[in-house]
Parts: C-alpha cells; structure tokens; sequence
C-alpha cells in the first residue's frame, strides 16, 4: 500500500485527494550565521499559516509537501505545531540546499558519511527529532553543479534507491536536469524517483521531452496569480501531446513564512491551484481525467512510499 510520510505520521495515500507537491511553511533565505535564522515561535507559525491551510482545505487541497531542506530555515517544530493544530498533512523535506548554504559539517563528510546522514534523515529524524523526511530535497548552483552537490547527488541517489524515497532537486535548467537523472540513476534511483523541481523556467522544451520520457518527473511550480499562465497551459499542453500526462506535477511554490519578518512577513496563498488554475485547465480543454491526474494521482505515485 502506498503512502505519504508525514510529520505527524503516515498517511495511505487512497485517503487523500489532490496534493501540492512544492509548498513552503517556513523558509529563510537570509545567510545562514544571520543572528535568529531559521528560528520562529511555533505559536506565530500557527496563528499566520492556519488560515492559508484551511482555505487550502475547503479548496479541495488534503496534503501539502513542505519544500524547505537543511540550509533554508527548515524547522520542523513548527511544522509539527502547525499539523496538529489543524489536522492538515504536511510532509517534511530531508536533504540540503546547494553548496553555498551547506553547512560546515557536511562539507567534512565522506561518502559513507553521508549516505548514513541522509538515511537517517529519512528514517530515524531530523534535526535532533523524531520526524523523518518525507523525500529528500536539494538544489544545484545554477551555473553548474559543484563537486560537493555531486557528492550530494550520488549519496540521495544510493539512499533513494535503498530506501525507496523520492529525490526532488531545485534546477533552473534543462541541462541540469539532464545531468541530474545522469548522476542519480547511475547510482540505482528509478527515473520515477527524481522530481525536476521548477521545469517551468526551462524554455527549451526539447529538455521537458527528454526528461519526462525517461521517467522522471516534470514539476511546473510558482503557479499563482500575476504570473503568465498561458506559459504553463502551453508547456502542459505539449508534455500532454507526448502522451507524458504521466509526469506532470502542478504546485504554487507558495506559503513562505519568514523568519526576522514581523508574522512572517507576507504570505502566498495556497489555494489558488485548485480554486483557479485548474478549472482554466479544463476550460482549456484538458480532460477531467487529465487533471486528476496532475493534481491527484501523479503527486501520489511521485511522494508515496510502499
């Protein structure tokens, strides 16, 4: 039986419905030694957030993946504060930023070191806890990925192939992507394990054929108002006329409550996916089932575990 880990539990994914494969609750973008990074009251989390989730709720939205790893504010306190106090479903990212967010300490790691930090991240907890990572996430430079990224890479992709987990991977490229699934699968991960996070900002969409017909999943995020999305409907439209139905994930890149801003500052909300984006899918002449498919049964084949 397939299921979704979460930080408050697992979850089997029959009992839900459309997911949101690439959202944030927390994230800290600021350097960091910044004096209070990635530090928030789990209380002024809840108070701030609860809302986006429950509109998220009544728009049809049962789950959301947290996309914030290790270097970027993760904080899975409040995570698990937020979850409870709402009984919503969050999944938590193992896994680290790009190598300039990396801490000191990985960058000492040795091979073995870091396959046995990463499995356990998925496995035993994170950050002095005992909440595991749903899937792992990480991010390349965007000039290129460094050697300490491919080492990165290579140990996610042994663990995901061992353990079963989905590696998703902030890339602003094709050619990335490309040289990410090179790395990953020749380490064992299956193509369908590997999320290409942010397609969308890829123009070339020889690169999207590619990817997908290898396997490997395509997510078009940032998905909101004020962004062209007559650019998303045309890049779903010619995965679709491939017959890639299959590889599609749909997300916001959405939420962001900021550590040092008063309440977080200003937060994207998490519903305008199912209450805007997909009904302009189907009026533009995407089936209903296609559409399920994209917001319901592909997040789960992607993050489910079993």
């Amino acid at each position: 039986m397939s299921y979704l880990v979460t930080v408050t539990g697992n979850i089997a994914t029959e009992e839900l419905g459309v997911i949101l494969p690439h959202e944030h609750i927390v994230t800290d973008l600021r350097p960091p030694d910044t004096p209070g990074f990635g530090q928030v009251e789990a209380d002024d989390v809840v108070a701030v957030m609860r809302s986006h989730l429950e509109s998220a709720r009544e728009a049809g939205v049962t789950a959301v993946i947290e996309c914030t790893p290790l270097g970027v504010g993760r904080n899975v306190a409040a995570l698990v504060a937020l979850s409870k106090a709402t009984g919503f479903p969050i999944v938590a990212s193992a896994g680290v930023y790009r190598d300039e967010l990396m801490p000191g300490w990985i960058r000492s790691m040795s091979d073995a070191d870091l396959d046995r930090w990463l499995r356990s991240e998925v496995t035993e907890g994170m950050d002095g806890s005992e909440v595991v990572g749903g899937f792992i996430k990480l991010a390349v430079t965007n000039v290129g990925i460094t050697p300490l990224e491919q080492r990165v890479l290579r140990a996610a992709g042994r663990v995901g192939a061992e353990l079963g987990v989905t590696v998703a991977i902030h890339t602003v490229s094709g050619s990335l992507a490309v040289q990410e699934a090179n790395i990953l699968t020749a380490e064992g991960l299956p193509p369908e394990r590997y999320v290409w996070v942010h397609a969308q900002n890829e123009p070339d969409m020889g690169y999207h054929r590619a990817i997908g017909e290898r396997g490997c999943y395509l997510e078009y995020d940032g998905i909101r108002a004020g962004t062209d999305l007559e650019a998303y409907v045309e890049r779903i439209r010619a995965v679709c006329d491939w017959g890639l139905q299959e590889r599609v994930l749909l997300s916001q890149d959405a939420g962001w409550y900021r550590p040092g801003e008063p309440h977080g500052g200003d937060q994207r909300p998490f519903d305008f996916l199912s209450r805007f984006f997909l009904p302009l899918l189907r009026e533009q002449g995407f089936s209903a089932e296609d559409v399920r498919m994209f917001s319901d049964t592909n997040p789960k084949r992607a993050f489910g575990r079993g």
